[in-house]
């Protein structure tokens, strides 16, 4: 669900306990791991990571005013979800996202690039945390761009 919240901390205030704790652990382990680069803010009515124009001018090809999105992670009715554009780009990145989840026991419920969790206990949060480190900027900013070409 789309929020009008202009900023994460109202964005938080304004879900229920259970999702806002959630919410809160999975955003501690995202800002921890991060790269250097990537700047946190409101985007799509959720929480969202992306290349700020300053780094990457161009934006978003499909809204350039907007900064390019790397990662969202948002509050739906029926779920929560964490979405990984990077994941979206590398086939070789997402195998290692589906072979961690099974050696971790977890089920892993994704689309192109949403991964749906309706508690905390279904993510491993190491592997997110993982996942996230393991794109600095320029590498993700690359990966756009090849995709963008075909």
């Amino acid at each position: 669900m789309t929020s009008s919240a202009t900023s994460v901390t109202d964005y938080l205030t304004a879900l229920p306990a259970d999702r806002q704790a959630a919410l809160k652990a999975v955003r501690a382990v995202i800002r921890k791991s991060l790269p250097k680069g990537f700047a946190e803010q409101m985007q799509y009515g959720m929480i969202g990571y992306v290349v700020p124009h300053k780094l990457y001018p161009a934006g978003y090809h499909c809204k350039p005013e907007e900064p390019l999105p790397f990662a969202g992670l948002a509050s739906q009715k029926n779920y929560m979800s964490l979405y990984l554009m990077a994941v979206y780009f590398s086939p070789t990145l997402l195998d290692w996202l589906k072979e961690q989840f099974a050696l971790k026991g977890k089920k892993l419920d994704m689309g192109k690039s949403c991964l749906r969790f309706k508690t905390l206990e279904d993510l491993p949060l190491d592997v997110i945390g993982e996942v996230i480190a393991r794109v600095p900027v320029a590498e993700y900013v690359r990966q756009y761009e090849s995709n963008l070409k075909r």
